[in-house]
């Protein structure tokens, strides 16, 4: 079991995707804990989304690193890792647009 990544790595990565990736939508504070703004713009929530895929994804590959060997990170993993997140983003997206008020 020397070569398996620990689960809880994973699912630590996970749940931290999942939920950075929902933070732009259920609030209205600049990056969590800046000034509490009327109503951010798509173009914020986008940049705080595209900045916390980064920071889930510099998680991840500090728990590659401490755990392992490092991968090499090639265009093909860039692109699915933001679609992943665009798909864990979905649900704060439905609850901040699409929901009846």
């Amino acid at each position: 079991m020397t070569g398996l990544v620990p689960v809880w790595a994973v699912i630590a990565v996970l749940l931290a995707a999942l939920v950075a990736a929902n933070l732009p939508f259920v609030n209205e504070r600049l990056f969590v804990l800046g000034p509490r703004r009327e109503a951010k713009s798509v173009a914020w929530r986008l940049l705080e989304l595209l900045v916390y895929a980064l920071a889930v994804a510099l998680l991840g590959r500090s728990l590659e690193g401490h755990l392992g060997q490092v991968s090499p990170v090639r265009w093909e993993f860039v692109a699915v890792w933001l679609c992943v997140f665009l798909t864990l983003a979905f649900p704060g997206f439905v609850w901040r647009y699409l929901r009846r008020r």
